[in-house]
């Protein structure tokens, strides 16, 4: 197994190649991203981070031909969700999930796909200063909360009031997800929290866990694969438990650790049709 030290290895390598890697992944691979899925014609201002940022979206099947509308998951990492040609280790297969999805009549979402900041991710998606940087996690939450959900309301025909609002991600974009509905619990009322770099955000990320608890018709999707680094099983079970003791139901509250499972996007793609559906379920 991964010790903490060579996850922090990974992690730097990831940082200080990412830029290189998905410009080789962009020239190189053809694009997988389904018809469903497209980008944003212009890059979004981050108030506070003095920093624009693409999105990409994932419109179900029917969504133009029909008047409906839809509920919302926002996700990070957007570049790993729909296509092999922007994700340097692999994509999630969001698209194909959903289309799936739809075609069975189980879920029709939209999907919000927001690009990491590369070279700035491990501050943009942690609200806790590290060795990396000064946090930027609360500005880059507000850009998702207060710049960008009331344009993609405008814009797209979504569901836009809390029950029909989730947000999700892993690794860093798990911690960042968990800590998002807990800061904007009129907002989000589902997460899902892949993976989560707990250890990165140091003492003061347990304990804001521990003291701050998530809306109790929140509905929390803890994910983690066996064989990832040697805190991250016990990191989760920890704040999991710290969930439960705050009076949280169990119900609303789900922990899957994945057998023989390692940290990567093939363990996030495998899990992901299965989170949503009970993210999304109703009742």
């Amino acid at each position: 197994m991964l010790n903490k030290r060579m996850a922090l290895l990974c992690l730097t390598v990831i940082v200080t190649m990412g830029v290189t890697l998905q410009a080789m992944a962009e020239a190189y691979r053809p694009s997988t991203a389904q018809p469903e899925v497209s980008v944003l014609p212009q890059e979004i201002d981050m108030p506070g981070l003095a920093r624009k940022r693409r999105i990409r979206m994932y419109l179900p099947p029917d969504y133009a031909t029909s008047n409906k509308r839809y509920p919302v998951l926002y996700m990070h990492d957007g570049q790993n969700l729909f296509d092999d040609a922007t994700s340097y280790i692999g994509e999630w297969h969001v698209d194909e999930s959903l289309n799936d999805l739809a075609r069975a009549g189980k879920l029709e979402l939209i999907v919000v796909g927001i690009d990491n900041g590369m070279e700035k991710r491990m501050t943009e998606l942690n609200p806790w200063n590290s060795r990396f940087g000064t946090a930027e996690g609360r500005q880059y939450v507000d850009f998702v909360v207060k710049t960008l959900k009331p344009m993609i309301d405008q814009e797209f025909r979504t569901k836009p009031d809390r029950a029909n609002t989730a947000i999700m991600g892993s690794s860093m974009g798990g911690l960042i997800s968990h800590y998002a509905i807990v800061q904007y619990p009129e907002v989000f009322s589902k997460a899902g929290i892949f993976s989560p770099a707990y250890w990165i955000g140091g003492p003061d990320c347990f304990d804001f866990f521990a003291t701050h608890a998530a809306a109790k018709d929140a509905r929390l999707y803890f994910l983690m694969g066996e064989l990832e680094g040697d805190s991250m099983v016990p990191d989760v079970r920890r704040v999991d438990d710290d969930v439960l003791k705050s009076g949280h139901p169990a119900a609303n509250a789900l922990l899957k650790v994945v057998p023989g499972a390692h940290h990567n996007e093939t363990l996030w793609s495998a899990e992901f049709e299965q989170a949503v559906l009970w993210l999304f379920k109703s009742g």
